[in-house]
């Protein structure tokens, strides 16, 4: 089995979202949750819980992101 780019789920204080999705990418995030679940040995996590933890490796694997990031702290604070 190949390895899936997410791992372990942390716990964390979440902010609260609503949002739409295509049923493609919602029977997509069950389908990665039973991967992920098979691959870590755990149980299938709900896909909302999926969502979050694939924003951030997303972003943090966009290099035109991570630039933009970089030149935005360079800047001095305008008051």
């Amino acid at each position: 089995m190949t390895k899936l780019k997410l791992g372990p789920l942390v716990d964390d204080k979440p902010a609260k979202l609503t949002i739409e999705l295509p049923a493609v990418v919602y029977r997509d995030l069950v389908a990665y949750a039973a991967a992920l679940a098979a691959e870590t040995g755990g149980d299938p996590v709900p896909p909302e819980k999926l969502i979050a933890p694939m924003l951030a490796r997303f972003m943090a694997t966009d290099r035109g992101f991570a630039k933009h990031r970089r030149a935005a702290k360079a800047e001095p604070l305008r008051v």
